[in-house]
């Protein structure tokens, strides 16, 4: 149990009255289950974390932390690799009561509350055969997601999560709230398409949905042996590839579960999930070059609901594990940065460790780099190196592995990297995450928050 006094103590009386969610300080015996987070190789001590439960709550709560001067964190869904959800001794925003997901099926659209997970949003659309780009693991905050940029089996066909948003309501500095959208507080909506948590805190995202009900999907399995002729294949194939079809790559130690075949369980492999929208003729055919690669251990693609595909490595990242991500994006994949990968996945420190290339053409490379925050529309992979581990004991072990790895790999790419995919790596590589789109960024957070008050993020610093 916590010991109360090593947290700041914070007078709460005058938010009784304005809060109808739940207000808890270190007093309270539900403090140390509600700060925990979901990399539990962070632990921070929120002087009062206020579980909102509508916009009321939120606008209260900003209010309060900028009035006692505290500082502030919020929680969505609480993925968040670097643990910037939380804040030790400031005041933590959790908007995890603030869940659901309305579809309007004629217009195809679905207004999403801030603490929504990528699960409430699929459960909400597939019942109208519809979907978007919004991630892997349904877990996975739809918040964080979205402002981040927002990768996901569909974004080759459908773009990246915020080419299709289409307004957020958001809870300035100040508390006032605003709508942001193509026609109303147009540089907030920019901001926000990419910017991070760094300019408000949003309780509402709509976002267009597309005809998306049974997918074709699921992981192709080589012997890590075969692992620099697949990737090789994988680099070329994936770009010319049809729209309709996504496939990321990974290397990972086989789990001893269904569906895998108890031949690999706990081998080193690579891998490609695939997802294919449309026909099963038509998947069969978009894959048929890949049974040439030779060695083929495992082809587990076969028809699923969407929302099935996106939660189907739920079961794997539970909370609680300990969490290391290093990330870049990547431009092409030569063939001395193949070695450098292969040599790391040997490497691969414990069961749950793995690194992904997630693929950012088609759809996502359609606009420029400074039609939104997201600057890195000439990208081809998202490319991440995630050490985990149950056992705080490893923590050390896979945090060396993923920087090492990072380090071997990092002249292979461009440079800048997915927020969704960093520690907290200071303002260097923020800024070159935004390259010249951070200049605008800091413009527009000097206009909607001069103070800094949201900076528990990659934060992108007011100009003066």
């Amino acid at each position: 149990m916590l010991n109360a006094d090593r947290v700041r103590k914070v007078n709460v009386d005058g938010l009784v009255g304005l809060i109808r969610g739940q207000i808890i300080t270190p007093e309270n015996k539900d403090y140390d289950e509600t700060r925990k987070l979901y990399n539990a190789m962070i632990d921070k001590r929120p002087a009062v974390i206020i579980r909102c439960r509508d916009v009321a709550d939120v606008i209260a709560s900003v209010r309060f932390a900028a009035k006692e001067g505290l500082d502030l964190a919020v929680r969505g869904g609480g993925h968040n690799g670097g643990g910037l959800g939380s804040v030790d001794d400031g005041l933590m925003i959790d908007l995890s009561l603030m869940r659901g997901a309305r579809v309007d099926p004629v217009a195809r659209t679905a207004q999403v509350s801030g603490g929504s997970l990528i699960g409430d949003l699929d459960h909400a659309a597939h019942a109208f055969g519809l979907g978007t780009p919004a991630g892997f693991i349904s877990t996975t905050g739809i918040g964080g997601l979205t402002l981040g940029g927002g990768l996901g089996y569909l974004t080759r066909k459908y773009g990246l999560t915020i080419d299709n948003l289409l307004s957020v309501d958001v809870v300035l500095a100040d508390g006032s709230f605003v709508t942001a959208n193509a026609d109303h507080n147009k540089d907030l909506f920019w901001a926000s398409m990419g910017g991070g948590g760094n300019f408000g805190v949003v309780t509402s995202f709509t976002l267009q949905l597309h005809p998306v009900g049974t997918v074709i999907g699921g992981p192709t399995i080589w012997p890590l042996e075969k692992a620099v002729d697949v990737l090789k294949w994988y680099r070329d194939f994936i770009l010319q590839a049809p729209v309709e079809l996504n496939g990321f790559f990974d290397f990972l130690t086989v789990p001893p579960v269904a569906p895998f075949p108890q031949t690999l369980h706990m081998k080193k492999v690579a891998a490609i999930v695939w997802c294919y929208v449309g026909s099963t003729d038509e998947a069969e055919k978009a894959l048929a070059p890949l049974h040439s690669v030779g060695d083929l251990a495992m082809y587990g693609v076969q028809p699923l609901p969407y929302p099935v595909l996106n939660s189907m490595f739920d079961g794997l990242y539970p909370p609680g594990h300990q969490w290391y991500w290093r990330s870049d994006f990547v431009k092409e994949i030569s063939d001395a940065a193949i070695d450098r990968h292969v040599e790391n996945a040997l490497k691969l420190p414990t069961p749950s460790s793995t690194m992904h290339l997630y693929p950012i053409d088609g759809a996502a490379s359609r606009k420029a780099n400074n039609e939104s925050a997201w600057a890195y529309r000439d990208a081809k992979w998202a490319q991440v190196m995630v050490g985990v581990d149950p056992d705080p004991a490893n923590a050390t072990l896979i945090r060396n592995w993923a920087v090492n790895y990072w380090n071997d790999l990092h002249p292979y790419t461009m440079g800048g990297a997915y927020v969704n995919f960093m520690m907290d790596e200071g303002q260097e590589r923020v800024q070159a995450t935004y390259l010249e789109n951070y200049a605008r960024l800091a413009s527009i957070k000097q206009k909607y928050d001069p103070t800094n008050l949201f900076h528990i993020n990659q934060n992108i610093r007011p100009s003066s």
